[in-house]
């Protein structure tokens, strides 16, 4: 499985961004995004199943954020609005064969390339 992120770019507090992620090879049961910011620990954001029912999102990003899938469950994108300064980082689409969402970075085998996501105040 092969992931290739997209959607990364400078925005103003208060603005709306997409991130997408699309999966190439065998269609994997889970994706999720994780970030890192500088200096700090990669950390979930947000998670979804196969048929997109089932999502878990980090808290603060709970109310803002929205992970979506589609094209068969090869595409997932992350609808991020009222971004905040705090929500810089560099974003990473990742996934796993397996069901169930997992915050944990090492339940995922496949990663992406990082998308930077800069919010300015």
């Amino acid at each position: 499985v092969q992931l290739q992120a997209s959607g990364g770019g400078l925005v103003q507090a208060g603005d709306s961004l997409t991130l997408s992620c699309a999966a190439s090879g065998r269609t994997p049961s889970t994706m999720a995004w994780f970030r890192q910011a500088p200096g700090k620990e990669r950390e979930f954001v947000a998670g979804i199943n196969l048929s997109g029912v089932r999502k878990d999102y980090l808290d603060s990003v709970k109310g803002r954020f929205i992970m979506s899938r589609r094209n068969a469950g090869n595409t997932v994108t992350l609808q991020m609005n009222s971004l905040q300064p705090e929500d810089t980082a560099v974003y990473y689409c990742a996934a796993k064969p397996q069901a169930g969402i997992s915050t944990s970075r090492a339940a995922y085998y496949y990663w992406g390339q990082g998308t930077l996501v800069t919010v300015s105040s």
